[in-house]
């Protein structure tokens, strides 16, 4: 016979982090794609051969991107300042909670994380340990962290290079740091795109766990 108990998972400030990261790094990745248009150099190929441009011009007038440079850096400055506070106090709740213990990655996530891609491929049968937080996610999560950090010293030098002259050296230069920001943002796309995969292969229970902080799980008696 099997029995559901409801099971706490997920920590109020956790939940409060995560949604307000989400919609505010949304507008983060929008305000920047206004910036962009004024310099959209990136491409993939070699020399004069284009392979692929990442934003044609159709993409640009039908997104309405066009011509809002001083808008876009007007509100990249501004939402900046909310996303270096929140992420400054989802590290500082993760430490003094102790809840960093999950998320880290441990000696054996990089293991724990292939057995993740075997089983999401259907390559591997048995069901997976249960763990608050697999390997796959605790190195995803530390990852986005990191990134993180990344975007703020890139931006930095983007925002401020002459005061920030030293970190941009450390970079490899402006143009360095504008490419290195540039990729962090299309590894944030990446995650975005892959999380909310998950999100859907995981189903409800695992949805409502991050919205109400509580999950259903069988007990077999």
């Amino acid at each position: 016979m099997t029995n559901y108990e409801i099971k706490a998972k997920h920590p109020l400030a956790i939940r409060w982090f995560h949604w307000f990261n989400f919609p505010l790094l949304t507008l983060m990745i929008w305000s920047g794609m206004l910036i962009y248009w004024a310099n959209d150099i990136y491409f993939v190929g070699w020399g004069d051969r284009i392979l692929f441009k990442f934003f044609p011009e159709e993409v640009w007038k039908t997104m309405n991107w066009e011509h809002r440079l001083s808008e876009g850096m007007a509100w990249h400055f501004l939402l900046m300042w909310f996303f270096v506070i929140n992420g400054a106090l989802y590290v500082s709740y993760t430490a003094i909670s102790g809840e960093w213990r999950h998320l880290l990655p441990e000696r054996r996530s990089f293991g724990d994380a292939f057995q993740v891609v075997l089983h999401d491929l259907g390559i591997r049968k048995e069901p997976l340990p249960y763990a608050k937080y697999n390997g796959a996610q605790r190195i995803a999560y530390t990852g986005v962290v990191a990134m993180g950090v990344g975007s703020l010293l890139t931006g930095l030098v983007l925002f401020r290079p002459v005061q920030f002259s030293w970190l941009m050296q450390l970079l490899g230069g402006y143009e360095a740091a504008r490419a290195e920001h540039f990729a962090l943002t299309v590894g944030y796309v990446m995650f975005f795109g892959v999380h909310l995969g998950q999100v859907v292969k995981a189903g409800w229970n695992n949805f409502r766990a991050m919205v109400v902080g509580q999950q259903i799980e069988e007990v077999a008696k």
